[in-house]
């Protein structure tokens, strides 16, 4: 197979080596038994380092019948890089440049292999940021972001990953590249093709370059924490947050079991209660959006509501941002089945937390909510022992019911996790048979060899993993 690898890349930028080709196996879903059983080897890696290479390999690949899966960091949750059918890996984190940065018109241009830091810092130098950086902002690459549709805790301020993109450069299956999107602040020439490889995953294009959009950093910001008595206020609290229109940059959630983990980790005195974390961003005024922050909260009888800024803003959230290590950290005998992530018009955030809960406490297995609250977003541990069979068993049913009830109440299956193996089997419930074919058909319109990370995304390709034409 890499022969004619070898005559398009350099001998450096292909590989077959067991340590290439097992780091690029899986990603953070292969602790998941549930999402993907055994990481799948490619048969070699790549690692082209320009536009031209890429579609190079891509039209040769097509050509050959060879499967393509993009990688990137590895740190997406439902399977999403997995070479389910092996073929060639594309690592794109060589390309990793900052091309060019234009203030003036609040814009940077990124190659995919780009961190998130390296796109604060280009832009931190001329007084801005990229705001909707996810929580993995910092160990993830802009192109997976793009590829996954990210968001992440100022959601609720700041809009997904999505709302900032402006232009991309796309290659197709065959080789082809393509521009999407304008530089221009809005346009309205012709169908909106960017924010269709927006989410797509790498099912239908690698994109090669992206132009983003800057905000000017805030010269206020604060932070704040909130405990409550019983779960029902809290999340009573953040709703009434968000639809009385208080400009706040995030607010998360973590219930008792969440806080109980967080506490036993990070050695908090903080009580093992559900607990909301704010932070506010502005130019001016600051205080008086406080206020109003304030002023909703009361009706929800808090225990404690108090702010901060500077330095003590990050002993305020400590308990939220150490959460992802406490859960793994809490229970020796026990772990996280997997990262569950569903989204839900914010009226019912509420009582699909609540679900979640009493689902666990009906299969007794502890259930730990959390996440950004402001736009619906739940994120859900269920912590089994791995070894028991029937708790792995119960767990799964845990898991599966609360996204079955996310998309009973208008929600979504994922909210940023994206689709990949984990989440395939949903997709015909979320959007029916008939939506669901029209994305096929735009899938084999823009891939009709299925080249491009085949086995993901639809319910069918569960089996055999390629995407075929409907019987006549």
């Amino acid at each position: 197979m890499t022969e004619y690898l070898r005559e398009i890349l350099s001998e450096r930028q292909v590989s077959t080596t067991e340590d290439a080709r097992a780091e690029h196996s899986g990603d953070w879903a292969t602790l998941s038994e549930w999402v993907t059983p055994d990481p799948v080897e490619p048969d070699v890696v790549v690692y082209p380092e320009t536009t031209p290479e890429v579609a190079a390999v891509l039209e040769a690949a097509t050509e050959r019948g060879v499967p393509v899966t993009p990688y990137a960091a590895g740190t997406s949750l439902e399977g999403n890089p997995v070479p389910v059918h092996g073929g060639i890996s594309m690592d794109l984190t060589r390309m990793d440049s900052v091309l060019d940065i234009r203030p003036e018109d609040f814009q940077i241009d990124v190659e995919p292999g780009v961190m998130g830091p390296a796109v604060q810092e280009a832009a931190g130098d001329h007084g801005l940021f990229f705001p909707p950086l996810p929580s993995s902002g910092d160990i993830s690459t802009i192109g997976g972001m793009i590829a996954n549709a990210a968001s992440g805790m100022e959601t609720v301020k700041y809009g997904e990953v999505a709302d900032w993109v402006l232009e991309l450069e796309v290659v197709l299956a065959d080789g082809s590249v393509i521009t999407t999107g304008s530089k221009a602040p809005k346009t309205s020439a012709g169908y909106n093709l960017r924010d269709l490889f927006v989410g797509s995953e790498g099912t239908l294009g690698v994109v090669t370059r992206a132009t983003l959009e800057l905000a000017g950093r805030p010269a206020q910001q604060r932070g704040g924490r909130a405990i409550f008595s019983t779960l029902a206020d809290a999340t009573a609290a953040v709703k009434d947050v968000v639809t009385a229109g208080v400009d706040v940059a995030k607010i998360e959630l973590m219930d008792t079991t969440a806080a109980q983990m967080s506490n036993a980790y990070t050695g908090a005195s903080l009580p093992d209660a559900p607990m909301v974390f704010l932070e506010f961003h502005a130019d001016h005024n600051v205080d008086d959006e406080i206020t109003f922050c304030r002023d909703v909260i009361e009706t929800h009888d808090p225990e404690t509501f108090e702010t901060a800024s500077d330095d003590r803003m990050a002993d305020l959230w400590e308990a939220r941002t150490e959460l992802a290590y406490a859960l793994s950290e809490y229970d020796p005998d026990r772990q996280p089945l997997h990262a569950g992530d569903v989204t839900v018009p914010i009226s019912e955030y509420g009582s699909v937390i609540e679900y979640a809960k009493q689902r666990g406490d009906e299969a007794d297995l502890p259930v730990a909510c959390f996440g950004h609250a402001g736009d619906g977003n739940i994120h859900y541990a269920v912590l089994v022992d791995d070894d028991d069979d029937g708790e792995v068993e119960r767990g799964k049913r845990v898991y599966a019911d609360v996204v079955d009830r996310a998309i009973a109440v208008g929600g979504t299956a994922t909210g940023e996790h994206g689709v990949g193996r984990g989440k395939r089997r949903y997709l015909v419930d979320e959007h029916g048979e008939a939506t669901v074919e029209a994305m096929r058909a735009i899938k084999r319109a823009l891939d009709p060899t299925d080249t491009l990370n085949p086995g993901k995304m639809f319910p069918e390709t569960a089996d055999d993993g390629r995407l075929r034409e409907p019987e006549n």
